[in-house]
């Protein structure tokens, strides 16, 4: 495996700089914001972020319950809110991901 220089990680954060990004966390949340910083406990801060939740389990399972055979497949929404600059800590950090738009 090659090594990678600090130099390099560098330039590799600094290209996703200003991009939309979205962070899922441990608990499940989803933030969805522009990238604007990070540190080398992999702390993250997104600017413009909406916080998206996905429904309580019980929820979830009355939905399953009341769902018969042959019936359409279930959806659940998640819920979202805007939270504006929000700091991530790294030890929740489960995946992070480059949000691409189609032009």
């Amino acid at each position: 495996m090659a090594s990678v220089t600090e130099q390099e990680g560098v330039e590799f954060l600094e290209h996703y700089l200003t991009k939309t990004l979205r962070v899922s966390v441990s608990d499940k949340r989803v933030f969805v914001g522009q990238l604007k910083c990070t540190d080398k406990d992999c702390n993250v801060i997104l600017a413009l972020t909406q916080e998206y939740r996905p429904p309580p389990d019980e929820d979830i399972q009355a939905a399953a319950v009341s769902q018969g055979e042959g019936s359409a497949p279930l959806q659940l929404q998640f819920t979202n809110r805007y939270v504006g600059l929000v700091v991530i800590p790294g030890q929740y950090i489960t995946k992070i991901e480059h949000e691409e738009w189609a032009a």
